[in-house]
């Protein structure tokens, strides 16, 4: 008897062993995964806050979840069982269809260069009005808008992920592709809620006086951030989707564009010794970039040529609202500018507030109040 117990456990033992090293397994594939797919991701977390920027504070985060969960909803009921079919059945066409997605961030990309290049959408009528007082309907398609290109790129991220798991068993692509999906999506989008509440929470730190000194530094930064944000979406946009075509069409047979870029980041990673690696990198990325651009200028000179006949256009009510700076995140860093002129008043120099008299007042609250004001 002891001896079939000894036996028993020692079974459950390497059970317990092997459902460890499983465990471990999953957790290194989607490790490699969500790496490959790190491009996308960076574009997702930059491309996301512009569509909560100009909102009144209180709807950021309500919008930001709402957009969370129709991210969820893209990778899980969506992409995740059509990938998975289709990597079972036909494999072949995971190719196109990863650089449909790549034809799509190369035309975002471009078409945010031209907008702020052309300044088009200026006199959008949307634009002379503070986003926040535009109403609940405004809000809808904002998000509606954020969660159709949460689809784009998160099947782009799913299927780069599964070109690195695809000679792994179907349960186990399943399991590794939902790992990636949540892990990624919840990672996106808690750094766009930080960065979006990132004012708000220099503010407090002003208003409380618990760290002004660094409450305004926040606050002043707030625009910098966003500034650099749009900027990096841009380019991420570009080089991930100039990166896809090349790929691709090296895949269906067309060996010559990526060679010659294959054959510049060798030949650079060759000649700058210890920096190699990363100059070679840049070297593909650098012409992952020029591809982006120059297929994106194609499509968004065909996409503005052609008039275009009746209908709404939410997508261009997204640029439009960003329209003076859809790289520079106007709106939110509008008003994160305007309290940094008043954060970084002197206390002593507050004249009596719109809203009121200053009198009895402390420097925080009149900066609330202000700030308040300019939201309107």
């Amino acid at each position: 008897m002891s001896g079939g117990l000894a036996a028993l456990l020692d079974d459950i033992a390497a059970l317990a062993k092997l459902a460890a090293a499983s465990v471990d397994d999953v957790a290194a594939a989607a490790g490699r995964a969500g790496a490959k797919a790190a491009g996308v991701v960076i574009d997702d977390a930059a491309v996301t806050p512009r569509y909560v920027t100009g909102f009144s504070p209180a709807r950021e985060l309500p919008m930001i979840r709402t957009i969370a969960i129709g991210s969820l909803r893209n990778k899980f009921l969506f992409i995740l069982p059509a990938i998975l079919v289709l990597s079972q059945f036909v494999p072949w066409i995971l190719t196109p269809l990863l650089m449909l997605g790549g034809l799509y961030l190369s035309y975002e990309g471009a078409e945010k260069i031209w907008e702020k290049v052309s300044g088009h959408g200026k006199d959008n009528p949307k634009n002379k009005t503070p986003v926040a007082l535009q109403g609940g309907d405004q809000e809808k398609g904002m998000t509606s808008g954020a969660i159709r290109t949460d689809f784009i790129l998160s099947a782009e991220i799913m299927v780069i992920a599964l070109n690195e798991v695809a000679n792994e068993p179907i349960v186990s692509r399943a399991i590794i592709l939902a790992v990636v999906a949540l892990a990624i999506t919840i990672g996106v989008y808690g750094v766009v809620a930080l960065i979006v509440k990132m004012d708000d929470i220099g503010l407090d730190l002003v208003e409380s006086g618990r760290a002004p000194g660094i409450g305004n530094a926040l606050v002043k930064g707030m625009p910098k951030l966003l500034t650099a944000l749009g900027i990096i979406g841009t380019i991420a946009m570009l080089w991930v989707g100039g990166h896809i075509l090349l790929v691709g069409v090296d895949e269906l047979g067309w060996h010559a564009p990526y060679g010659f870029v294959h054959d510049a980041e060798v030949l650079v990673a060759g000649a700058t010794g210890p920096l190699g690696g990363i100059m070679g990198w840049l070297t593909n990325t650098f012409f992952s970039f020029l591809v982006g651009l120059f297929v994106g200028g194609i499509i968004v000179a065909i996409m503005h040529v052609i008039p275009r006949k009746g209908g709404h256009d939410d997508h261009a009510d997204a640029h439009a609202v960003a329209a003076d700076g859809t790289l520079l995140g106007a709106g939110h860093a509008a008003v994160a500018s305007d309290r940094a002129v008043v954060v970084d008043r002197d206390p002593a120099a507050f004249g009596p507030p719109v809203l009121g008299s200053s009198q009895g007042n402390s420097p925080g609250e009149l900066v609330k109040r202000q700030v308040e004001e300019r939201r309107g």
